[in-house]
């Protein structure tokens, strides 16, 4: 691509409304240093020096669109507890639409505490409902949303939390096809054969394997052709239009009717893969709805999940850091 082409489609995510539905949570942290074991177990104190809580799941995903210039819009459900009046200040202070949040009397608002100390990760602790929710009232916000606005592309983002039951992933694909959007999915073991229909789906190595019962070996994620073979397997199954596997350090591979393509990764100071797959699968998303060929929706996609894992924590992807790097690499 020329630089100018390069910027031809970075412009054009700001012409995009996009439709994130999925679990959303709250990313804390607290950052600090070990400088001592427990006298009462064997384990690290960790000295708290800050603390910091951020929007995460699927919220990030509108974070990643949002900063990449697009129009988001998250439909999620969150409690009606205090955490989930942070979460909403939280979508306020960022600039989020709040429209499309369902809060529920019955689930905790999911949060996510990561423990860092001297950058590295050393303890994560969860607080969540993983029962599932019942998908009458998210369907209806689903409608309103689409009735007032015009999106080009819904993102599914399953983080396995509760709020993807198989009847919403049914209705939210078709829905989303009969308003003309293309659906992108990020997906979990769980829900994997149910994502039938959609355009792009974005599964990692582990993910699409486990799902495939062991067929093909974890080992054989160097081995081109019995990726391919797996690849295709997944692809034909869905009845998806175009598949993007994450591969690790060993780049990405995307795929569709007519060609195949893979992309080693570039190399990179890797600090923290979190949050890696909520940009992925952002700016391929924001490429794939201009028509672009699989190729450069692959580039896209692949430097954005390398820019990403060189800060700790889970951050937007930064656009202008994308365009220069996009200018470096893809030209």
């Amino acid at each position: 691509m020329t630089k100018e082409q390069i910027d031809g489609v970075i412009q054009g995510f700001s012409d995009q409304k996009i439709l994130v539905i999925g679990d959303a949570m709250i990313d804390s942290y607290l950052w600090g240093h070990i400088e001592r074991m427990s006298p009462e177990a064997p384990v690290p104190v960790v000295n708290v020096d800050n603390r910091e809580e951020r929007l995460g799941g699927a919220a990030n995903v509108a974070l990643n669109c949002q900063s990449l210039s697009a129009t988001p819009f998250l439909c999620s459900v969150i409690g009606n507890d205090t955490r989930g009046d942070h979460f909403l200040q939280l979508m306020e202070e960022s600039g989020l639409s709040s429209e499309g949040i369902v809060r529920l009397e019955d689930r905790p608002t999911t949060v996510k505490t990561r423990v860092i100390s001297d950058d590295k990760h050393v303890l994560r602790v969860d607080q969540e409902s993983l029962k599932p929710v019942a998908p009458e009232s998210i369907m209806e916000r689903l409608k309103t949303l689409f009735a007032s606005h015009s999106f080009s592309a819904v993102i599914i983002e399953d983080y396995n939390k509760g709020l993807l039951t198989p009847e919403l992933i049914e209705f939210a694909i078709a829905l989303a096809h009969e308003n003309g959007a293309i659906v992108s999915v990020d997906p979990k073991k769980e829900h994997y054969w149910m994502y039938k229909g959609v355009d792009l789906f974005k599964p990692n190595w582990k993910e699409m394997i486990e799902a495939l019962d062991g067929v093909y070996p974890a080992e054989a994620v160097a081995q081109a052709e019995i990726r391919s073979t797996a690849i295709r397997h997944t692809r034909l199954d869905l009845s998806a239009r175009c598949l993007l596997l994450t591969l690790s350090e060993h780049g990405v591979v995307i795929q569709n009717d007519e060609e195949e393509f893979h992309f080693p990764v570039y190399d990179r100071n890797i600090v923290d893969v979190s949050g890696a797959g909520d940009s992925v699968i952002s700016v391929a998303t924001l490429v794939y709805a201009q028509n672009m060929d699989a190729s450069n929706v692959a580039r896209f996609a692949n430097l954005a999940g390398g820019l990403v894992c060189e800060h700790v924590g889970v951050a937007p992807i930064d656009l202008q850091m994308l365009r220069a790097e996009a200018h470096r690499h893809l030209t």
